[in-house]
């Protein structure tokens, strides 16, 4: 898989690079797959649906409207995406469970951590166009996320940059 550096000197023209707000908090340093999104406020009942779906090597964006209220996701939601075969997920939130949470071998970027747990009244929406970090990410785009950033790659030139069959 290439680093989001070699992308950045091969092709930076025609990428987006996310600006460095988030931690670290998965136990996959490296990670990529096809975007798919979450638009929510302090209420994780899409995201979880969402993970509960095959992943398919996809990378869950969620779009938590830079809120640290409370936690969108934790280790049973992240176990979850992970036993569903999800590359990873990137929160514009909080997570929790930060210790449990880098044991498990999935990708996770988020804003911050959190102990409360969101409500669960099922507001927000999923595959449309999220806007976070000074980037749009657009469902079907590809990200490459590693410990030097996140980078996204329309999807439109993924075959070509990326060498994908």
């Amino acid at each position: 898989m290439l680093s989001t550096t070699d992308l950045c000197d091969a092709h930076g023209e025609v990428l987006q690079i996310a600006a460095p707000n988030f931690g670290n908090y998965g136990g996959k340093r490296h990670f990529a797959g096809t975007i798919a999104t979450a638009k929510v406020l302090d209420d994780n009942v899409i995201v979880r649906a969402m993970l509960e779906q095959p992943g398919e090597g996809r990378v869950l964006i969620v779009d938590g409207g830079g809120s640290t209220r409370c936690a969108l996701m934790g280790d049973m939601i992240a176990n979850l995406a992970h036993k569903n075969g999800w590359s990873g997920v990137i929160l514009n939130a909080a997570i929790r469970d930060v210790d449990a949470l880098s044991k498990i071998e999935i990708g996770i970027r988020a804003l911050a951590a959190h102990p409360k747990k969101s409500a669960k009244q099922g507001t927000g929406e999923s595959n449309v166009v999220v806007q976070f970090a000074g980037v749009h990410f657009n469902p079907g785009d590809w990200v490459v996320c590693d410990t030097d950033g996140i980078v996204i790659v329309p999807a439109s030139l993924k075959l070509e940059i990326l060498g994908e069959r």
